[in-house]
């Protein structure tokens, strides 16, 4: 009873709010000569994540009784097999929420409009999204997009602001700060450490890779799908991390480590802003304050004011720019009916609009953080539901989310899929590398001409 009254009362001040457009606009009400149904596609799963969005379209439909519709969950990875045979059957929904890499991969096979999303693109602002949002799903053609950008989570460094204050040392955003700060706060004897990054053969590892590679112009594909993996640059890459990460704590190490941070004994951690409730919040924390993980940690209690002493740095800067993450879009696809792709355009357009963006990015604080520029200062953005950002506060709300500006991904080459990426990353072929040369002490160079014939073994099949 006490859900379905939230519910109720989530609807009504929906309704009563407005509904703003973010870029200026108002919401427009859609008129119809015949009543318009159309399936919206979500690659939300969880029962509350989906009564959210139900609302959010009942609302929607309640100022449009001419236009129903309907909300579908399914999984993100089985949508490919879904699109398809959607396609081949002649009813494919008009609006998906999909992530950037499916969005571009359906777009290559020319089922999105791409005049309709660049139209949307436009009325919501160009200017508002932020630039690495826009660029991992635009088109080889410069200027049109896939999709549009709807949310998505950032990863960067997480380091204790008050350790590096007393230290006098600069916040660790370039290869030289961090490696000086790593440095610096490693301390052995003492059990403190000065930096944790992956080591396992993981995506964990992958992931921090990844973020020093292309800040070094490193990649493993250029945008033809030609390998460039076994560069001077990638050397470079893998050479530096190798030595950042003889300052971790010993053995080979995931994200799980995190928990030298959150019990302080460590200064600099990599992770995605899914660790921002860890760092404010004791029931989320209080699996890493125990010493049921690592030997060298008897636990601790919670420190309330570890989101206040800790600081974020989303993007590295080496020879170029670079943050690594995630986005979510939505899709707009090629129908017969313009009556329904227009709907599906408006409605798209409404899940911009303030009340209804910040209802949905609320479902996951710190997971879902907006794509468009000025949010992260609203108030009503700020005071989630769980309490979390308040722990933060507007500027730093602002740090985090402008890793968005950077995100580059090796999968991702100019507005290109490759799609061999997939395989190369299910079986962890850089995190291999990185295990072989900083846990098993190989050479740098016999591994990286290891991984480049892994790499083409799968390019070539």
């Amino acid at each position: 009873m006490k859900k379905n009254f939230i519910v109720f009362l989530v609807l009504l001040f929906l309704i009563i709010g407005n509904i703003g457009v973010f870029a200026g606009g108002g919401s427009e009400t859609t008129t119809t000569e015949e009543p318009v149904e159309f399936e919206f596609w979500v690659s939300q799963t969880e029962s509350d994540r989906l009564a959210t969005i139900k609302v959010i379209a009942e609302t929607y439909m309640a100022m449009n009784p001419d236009i129903t519709i309907k909300v579908i969950s399914v999984e993100e990875n089985d949508l490919p097999q879904n699109i398809q045979a959607a396609v081949s059957a002649g009813n494919i929904p008009p609006l998906l929420e999909l992530g950037a890499e499916n969005a571009i991969n359906f777009g290559s096979e020319g089922i999105i409009d791409l005049d309709m999303t660049l139209e949307l693109i436009n009325d919501i602002g160009l200017n508002n999204f932020y630039k690495g949002a826009l660029e991992l799903v635009e088109t080889p053609q410069k200027g049109t997009y896939y999709a549009v950008p709807f949310h998505g989570w950032v990863q960067g460094i997480w380091y204790r602001t008050d350790w590096f204050e007393e230290a006098g040392l600069e916040p660790p955003g370039t290869w030289e700060t961090i490696e000086k700060a790593a440095e610096y706060f490693y301390d052995i004897d003492n059990n403190q450490y000065g930096i944790l990054v992956g080591t396992t053969e993981e995506n964990y590892t992958e992931q921090c890779f990844t973020q020093f590679a292309i800040s070094n112009n490193a990649r493993i594909f250029d945008k033809n799908g030609n390998v460039v993996f076994n560069s001077p640059e990638m050397r470079e890459a893998v050479e530096y991390y190798t030595n950042l990460a003889k300052f971790n704590p010993p053995g080979p190490q995931t994200w799980r480590a995190r928990d030298y941070y959150l019990q302080g004994k460590m200064a600099m951690f990599f992770y995605s802003t899914y660790i921002m409730d860890d760092l404010a919040i004791l029931e989320n924390a209080a699996g890493s304050l125990t010493g049921d993980n690592f030997a060298d940690l008897t636990g601790t209690d919670f420190d309330p004011d570890l989101a206040d002493k800790t600081g974020f740095v989303p993007i590295i800067s080496n020879t170029d720019d670079s943050s690594y993450g995630v986005i979510v879009a939505l899709a707009l696809t090629e129908q017969e009916n313009e009556a329904v792709s227009q709907a599906a355009r408006d409605f798209a357009k409404y899940l911009y609009t303030n009340d209804a963006y910040i209802t949905w990015l609320h479902m996951a604080p710190g997971g879902m953080n907006p794509v468009l520029k000025g949010i992260s200062d609203d108030p009503d953005f700020l005071n989630d539901p769980k309490g979390l950002y308040n722990n933060y506060g507007e500027e730093k709300m602002n740090e985090i989310i402008s890793g968005l500006s950077e995100i580059k991904r090796f999968g991702i080459v100019e507005g290109n899929v490759i799609e061999a990426y997939g395989d190369i990353f299910s079986q962890n072929i850089i995190p291999q590398m990185i295990y072989k040369i900083t846990q098993q002490g190989m050479d740098i160079d016999s591994t990286m001409d290891w991984a480049e014939s892994e790499i083409e073994k799968i390019v070539g099949n």
